[in-house]
C-alpha cells in the first residue's frame, strides 16, 4: 500500500446495475464478480485504490448484492483448509485481500444514473474531497491510475477526471474533454461534452472512469438535476463546477481495457493470459489453431 499522504481517503465504487450486456450470467451472478481470469472486476478497483493509499472505500450496491462485499471479507474456513495443505502462496493471497483496505457497503435503491449512485455515498463521503472508481474500466499501470489523478489534485486543487484519446469511431458514446494543455498530461477543463456528434467534438479525448472530485460536485447532484437518459448525470456536476473552481484532465499512464462489454472482458482476460508465463503459450496455441482454420 502506498505511504502517500492526501486529503483524498476514501473512494467511491458504484458497483450496482443489472449486468444487462451480460446476461444471462448476472441473473445471479453481480456483473462486478464476473472474472478476469481468477480475479473479479471489483478487485482491479479495490486493489488500485488500495495502492493509491485510499484508507476508506465505499462498494454502492444493489439490493442483494452481498456476494460482492463478501469477497473482501476474511474466510477462515478457507484459510484453515489451505494452511492444512500446506499451501502458503494461496494462503497469504487470501489474507491479503481482506487485508486490502476498509471496505463498507452503500446501498443503492434505485438507479437513477451515476451521478445519483455517487450522491448515495454522500454520508461516507462527508465533506472531503474524494475518489470514485467504475470497475468495468479496468487499467494496468505502474502508478496507480487514480493515485496519478490523485497527485494533479494535490498540486492544482479541484477536481480531476482521467482521460484517454479514443478514435474517432468512439466519440460519439463518450463524454469528450475540450481542455487547454497545463502540461504533458493535463489539461485545464474549458467544458465536457457528453456524447457529441463527431462533427461538433471538441476532441478526442474522452473521460474514463476514475475520478476525484471535490465537495461542490456533491452539491450540485444533491438538486437531482436530470440529463440524459433521464438519469443524474455525473458529468453535468463536474461541469457545473466549471469556472468557480478548477477541473483538470489527465490522460494517465497505463493501460486500459473497458471491460463493460463482452468484447472488452475478452481483451481483459486476454490481457491477462499475456502477463502469465503458462497461459500465454496457451492461448497463442489457440489462436494459431483458429487461423489454420
Amino acid at each position: 500500500m502506498s505511504t502517500r499522504r492526501s486529503p483524498v481517503r476514501r473512494a467511491v465504487i458504484p458497483a450496482a446495475g443489472f449486468g444487462t450486456r451480460f446476461l444471462p450470467v448476472t441473473r445471479s451472478v453481480p456483473k462486478v464478480l464476473l472474472p478476469v481470469l481468477a480475479r473479479p472486476l471489483i478487485h482491479y478497483a479495490v486493489a488500485e485504490a488500495a495502492a493509491a493509499g485510499i484508507e476508506e472505500i465505499a462498494l454502492v450496491l444493489s439490493p442483494g448484492s452481498e456476494a460482492v462485499a463478501a469477497y473482501f471479507d476474511e474466510q477462515p474456513e478457507l484459510e484453515r483448509a489451505l494452511e492444512a495443505r500446506g499451501d502458503t502462496r494461496l494462503l497469504s493471497q487470501q489474507r491479503a485481500i481482506s487485508a486490502m483496505t476498509d471496505v463498507s457497503v452503500v446501498v443503492q435503491h434505485e438507479a437513477r444514473g451515476l451521478g445519483h449512485a455517487v450522491f448515495t455515498a454522500r454520508d461516507f463521503i462527508r465533506h472531503e474531497p474524494f475518489a470514485v472508481l467504475l470497475p468495468d474500466d479496468v487499467i494496468w499501470s505502474e502508478a496507480p491510475a487514480i493515485g496519478q489523478l490523485i497527485d494533479v489534485h494535490d498540486r492544482l486543487g479541484g477536481s480531476v477526471v482521467a482521460a484517454k484519446e479514443v478514435p474517432d469511431e468512439a466519440v460519439e458514446a463518450l463524454g469528450i474533454i475540450d481542455g487547454e494543455p497545463v502540461s504533458d498530461r493535463v489539461r485545464a477543463v474549458r467544458a465536457l461534452v457528453e456524447k457529441p456528434r463527431l462533427a461538433d467534438a471538441p476532441s478526442n479525448l474522452a473521460i474514463i472512469g476514475r475520478y476525484v472530485l471535490t465537495p461542490a460536485v456533491l452539491e450540485h447532484l444533491a438538486r437531482g438535476r436530470t440529463g440524459a437518459g433521464g438519469e443524474i448525470q455525473l458529468t453535468d456536476a463536474i461541469a457545473a463546477t466549471i469556472g468557480t473552481e478548477p477541473v483538470h484532465a489527465c490522460a494517465f499512464a497505463g493501460e486500459h481495457v473497458d471491460a463493460g462489454t463482452p468484447a472488452g472482458m475478452l481483451a481483459a482476460v486476454l490481457r491477462e493470459a499475456r502477463e502469465d508465463p503458462a497461459l500465454r503459450a496457451r492461448v497463442l496455441e489457440i489462436v494459431r489453431g483458429w487461423e489454420r482454420g
